[in-house]
């Protein structure tokens, strides 16, 4: 099936990378190519994008979609938190720009059988990278319902955890869970009826609770900041586009985090902590998609875009 995709904040992610023709670029989620596309055909021949993905759909896809600027670019078979090594693989050691779009793809939505959906009928899977071994299935059926219940609050932030886990432990003891479809019916039936009249599909914070949990995102996007800020030559910058607010609190403290210089006392005549600011932020605030996008794309409603520029060791 087709690997196809909308780039979300398309025009300003390649403004925000500041991109030189003959600069070194990474796509760190290569997903339907897009983005890495627009990149790409801004490199001259003397510039290079490395182009990271786990799936190995998007990366045959992305085959096809940059032929027309293949010798430009290096596909790599990663997950994104192994940046630097995957970087390294390359023959790379400083980069001038890093590009993540973070959460699932539309092709993984789209695709019944990936097992992401609550919408469409298949097997419980979820996996990103389908080499590894954890899916939707082992967490839904074999993980304690405690666990259970603490993902779909922590990364669901889903309120009827408890009823939901404790539901989820009741149909399995009759038999396993093995659909998406049918996981979907047994949260709707957990939650009170008020909830499922609510215009969100009942069964959203839970499966994007079970995808964190599979993909190990959020520690994932915590690991990839800090390398991928350390990757980055002077000048270069990190830009971030994500979907909910798990995701962006990790991205905006790990940004403010590399931008804090010195923490010593104010009352102490001189520094003797020795911390040097990373980064500076480009703008305080993330890039918002416009109303137009949104119309045309109502994923990207929920896009935020934040991006900071490396600081020159002093």
């Amino acid at each position: 099936m087709e690997f196809q995709h909308i780039s979300i904040l398309l025009s300003e992610c390649l403004d925000s990378l500041n991109i030189r023709p003959d600069g070194v670029y990474v796509d760190a989620t290569l997903g339907g190519a897009g983005h890495s596309l627009h990149i790409a055909q801004r490199l001259t021949e003397s510039g290079r994008l490395i182009s990271i993905d786990r799936d190995d759909m998007a990366l045959a896809n992305a085959e096809k979609r940059l032929a027309e600027v293949r010798d430009r670019v290096t596909l790599v078979k990663s997950d994104f938190r192994n940046i630097d090594t995957a970087v390294a693989s390359c023959g790379v050691e400083q980069v001038d720009g890093i590009l993540f779009d973070l959460g699932v793809s539309s092709p993984q939505l789209d695709i019944a059988e990936r097992g992401f959906s609550y919408m469409h009928d298949a097997k419980l899977d979820m996996r990103m990278d389908q080499q590894q071994q954890l899916s939707a299935y082992e967490v839904v059926n074999e993980w304690d319902r405690n666990e259970i219940r603490r993902i779909l609050w922590e990364y669901g932030e889903e309120r009827y955890a408890p009823q939901i886990a404790a539901a989820i432990q009741r149909a399995r003891e009759q038999k396993p869970i093995e659909t998406t479809l049918e996981l979907a019916d047994i949260i709707r039936e957990a939650m009170p009826p008020a909830a499922r009249r609510e215009k969100q599909h009942p069964a959203k914070r839970s499966f994007q609770a079970i995808r964190i949990a599979v993909n190990d995102e959020l520690k994932a996007v915590q690991e990839a900041m800090e390398r991928s800020i350390d990757l980055l030559a002077p000048g270069g910058r990190l830009a971030v586009i994500t979907f909910h607010s798990l995701e962006d609190r990790i991205v905006k403290n790990a940004f403010r985090s590399a931008a804090q210089g010195c923490t010593c006392p104010k009352d102490f005549p001189v520094c003797v902590c020795g911390k040097q600011a990373k980064v500076k932020l480009v703008a305080r605030k993330p890039l918002l998609p416009s109303m137009e996008e949104i119309a045309r794309n109502p994923r990207a409603r929920s896009a935020k875009l934040r991006v900071c520029e490396k600081m020159p060791r002093k």
